[in-house]
C-alpha cells in the first residue's frame, strides 16, 4: 500500500495539474476537474489529454486515475466545444469545434 502511494507521488514530479472548466454548468462557468498531465507536452497536447480524460469512453470519466473530480454533483457531462482548460502557467484555452483557441 505504501509503495503504491509513493509511486503515485513520484510520478507526479513530471506532471502538472490543469483545470477543466465547463462553460455552461448551472448557467455559469465552473471548474469541474483537475487533470494531471505530463509537463513536457505542448499546450495543445495538454489540452487534448485533459479533454480525453474528461470524456466518458469505456467508463465514467470522473473515475479516471489522473482526474480529481470537483463537480458539485455525483455525475457530470463530458468536456465539449465551448469548455475551457486552464494550464498551470495561467494560459487558458477554449475547446473549439476543431482544436484549441488561446483565450
Amino acid at each position: 500500500m505504501v509503495n503504491k502511494e509513493l509511486m503515485k507521488n513520484l510520478e507526479k514530479i513530471n506532471q502538472e495539474k490543469v483545470a477543466v472548466i465547463l462553460s455552461a454548468f448551472d448557467d455559469k462557468p465552473h471548474t469541474v476537474a483537475f487533470v494531471w498531465v505530463d509537463k513536457t507536452l505542448t499546450d495543445e497536447e495538454k489540452c487534448e489529454k485533459a479533454f480525453k480524460l474528461t470524456n466518458t469512453i469505456t467508463d465514467a470519466w470522473w473515475n479516471n486515475e489522473s482526474v480529481e473530480y470537483m463537480g458539485p454533483n455525483k455525475t457530470c457531462r463530458s468536456t465539449s466545444s465551448g469548455d475551457q482548460v486552464l494550464l498551470s502557467n495561467g494560459t487558458k484555452y477554449n475547446c473549439a469545434f476543431a482544436g484549441w483557441e488561446k483565450v
